[in-house]
């Protein structure tokens, strides 16, 4: 199993090209921009779904998707190929997941019901007060909270791979540390989107732990093509390979975390108990049967499931699918079901063991159905106002708190059925900035409100509370038909991830493209403000029409990061969004 030189060379061809990390809007997420001639190199990338008869992965770097199918190769299982695929990721693509991180992940096995998933999410520390944020009565600046010990949650990551062996992995557990500790040991080339985020992190540069890694010693990013190697990281990985992931969560490993993040000069409260107390939850799936297909996604404390879910089933109650793919009459039903999808989202979702999130109201066939009469044909309806879901006990504040885009998204699967769709993240681009032991800390518990109350003192559901998990969009999905798994898709993008997964089911599902074409469809959606449409694409030629039908509309560039898996009836496609580097590989 070779990677494709050809894939490689597009590495250094696309150098010009990649994304510079800037900005965030100040009531909204941020999205990555790309450079003007981003939809030029996008149209150059696209390609065929990559075709398979056994089996299939699909990861944001060629690297990791190269490890991956290397363990499906020698007859690992999809949990196998998608540990090693993620162990290298945190190798190469470090501005966006990592040991230092969480994530989700669903898994189902062929010939059974259920559909695992896997909360791996990070928790705030057991010091940690709703105040957390919030200096003079004022909130920190958003970046100021996110470049802090204070940003830095009990990482989730290691222990979620762990459980995923022990349950569904057949290969010995320390062969799957193999590829990244020789890449690690070996070096690998700086890519150019890891370069340019290099090039406009100020951040980084500016962290004592970090920069002597990435930047030389006049503070240049290390350029496209550099061997970077991360001895450290090699040393983590032979002791968690050894040891198990006990390793990682008490003793020296766990000690040099704490002491890093106590050292930053804005110190942090993560303490050695937090780490040893961490757990992975297994959560029941959150499934709904909508049309023919039976859609599966994350529980909270991700939003992405339930938003997504409600989205494809506002779609239904309208004509969509019968509608051209870039039309502007498809763009704006797309957009009010996202209205409606993120005004619940906003208002209902949070850790559901801190708050009573009315999961089965927000999914009722019924409330639905009402919630899509309010999406006129002609007119968009502007900022959404949430609804009443049956079974609400209490109202709750509106919470949209920030989320950025910097996370990875992976699927394998085989031809039997089996299939693990997993979104792994350390949320900003580099996370906390903080380097220990070879990986970068996350910052996700900016991913809490800043603030704990609203204008009217009622308490925010996502607000920081001591062993919470942060909010997430991370969207990790399946869907079935027949019992058996037709597609799996996810996406990095932090709020984004809602609208880059619908639009790809609906590709999917409802136009009948394959994997590859739904993923290249130009990227679009609100999330209850702005019609956000994708720059460079043949969506800036219906704006003017939107405009008309009542739209404010925002053309923005949208890395959005698609991985994903299509099942046929000849064996599997594997699709990779051209917008970044990923790439699908099967065997």
């Amino acid at each position: 199993m070779s990677l494709s030189l050809r894939k490689i060379a597009a590495w250094s061809l696309a150098g010009s090209l990649a994304w510079a990390a800037l900005g965030v809007a100040a009531q909204d997420t941020a999205i990555v921009d790309l450079n003007p001639e981003a939809a030029t190199a996008r149209a150059a990338a696209a390609q065929p779904a990559a075709r398979a008869p056994n089996y299939m992965i699909s990861t944001a770097n060629p690297l990791a998707t190269q490890a991956g199918a290397q363990m499906l190769a020698r007859g690992g299982t999809v949990a196998d190929a998608a540990i090693a695929a993620q162990l290298v990721l945190g190798l190469v693509e470090p501005q966006s997941s990592g040991l230092g991180g969480g994530g989700f992940a669903l898994l189902h096995r062929a010939g059974q019901p259920a559909v695992h998933a896997y909360d791996g999410r990070e928790t705030a520390p057991a010091a940690a007060r709703a105040d957390r944020f919030m200096r003079d009565g004022r909130p920190l600046s958003f970046f100021d909270a996110v470049d802090s010990g204070l940003s830095v949650g009990t990482p989730g990551l290691v222990r979620m791979l762990a459980s995923m062996h022990a349950e569904h992995g057949t290969l010995p557990w320390a062969s799957l540390f193999e590829p990244a500790m020789r890449l690690a040991i070996d070096g690998f080339p700086v890519s150019p989107r890891l370069h340019a985020l290099l090039a406009g992190s100020e951040g980084l540069r500016s962290s004592p732990s970090a920069a002597p890694y990435f930047y030389d010693e006049q503070g240049r990013a290390r350029p496209v093509g550099h061997v970077l190697r991360n001895p450290d990281y090699a040393r983590v990985l032979r002791q968690l390979a050894a040891e198990g992931a006990d390793a990682f969560y008490r003793g020296p490993l766990a000690r040099a975390m704490v002491d890093a993040v106590a050292a930053h000069a804005v110190p942090g409260d993560l303490s050695e108990d937090d780490l040893a107390a961490y757990r992975v939850i297994r959560r029941e799936a959150l499934c709904a049967e909508i049309g023919a297909h039976r859609h599966c996604g994350m529980p909270p404390p991700s939003s992405g499931g339930v938003a997504v879910l409600q989205m494809m089933s506002l779609l239904r109650h309208t004509p969509i699918a019968d509608l051209r793919p870039e039309s502007a009459e498809a763009v704006h039903y797309f957009s009010e079901a996202g209205r409606l999808a993120f005004a619940d989202r906003d208002t209902y979702v949070a850790d559901p063991a801190f708050v009573r999130v009315p999961i089965h109201g927000l999914l009722d066939p019924e409330y639905l159905a009402s919630r899509a009469a309010l999406i006129r044909p002609e007119r968009s309806m502007g900022t959404a106002e949430p609804g009443v879901p049956p079974g609400l006990v209490e109202s709750q504040a509106e919470d949209p708190a920030i989320e950025q885009p910097a996370t990875t998204h992976l699927v394998a699967a085989d031809r039997q059925g089996n299939v693990v769709s997993m979104t792994t993240s350390i949320e900003s681009a580099f996370g906390s900035k903080i380097f220990v032991n070879g990986y970068l800390l996350n910052n996700q518990l900016t991913d809490f409100s800043l603030f704990a109350v609203d204008d009217e003192g009622r308490p925010l559901p996502n607000r920081v509370e001591p062993g919470k998990r942060p909010r997430s969009s991370m969207a990790p999905m399946v869907v079935f038909k027949d019992g058996r798994p037709v597609v799996a898709v996810g996406a990095p993008g932090g709020s984004a991830i809602i609208n880059f997964v619908a639009k790809t089911l609906v590709g999917t599902l409802m136009w009948d493209m394959d994997i590859q074409a739904a993923i290249e469809l130009p990227n679009m959606g609100s999330r209850n403000r702005a019609t956000e449409i994708e720059r460079g694409t043949p969506l800036e030629g219906v704006a003017a029409t939107l405009r008309a039908m009542g739209h404010e509309v925002r053309e923005i560039d949208f890395p959005s990061g698609l991985q994903g898996v299509r099942w046929t009836a000849d064996g599997l496609e594997g699709g990779a969004d051209p917008r970044r580097e990923g790439v699908a590989m099967g065997g």
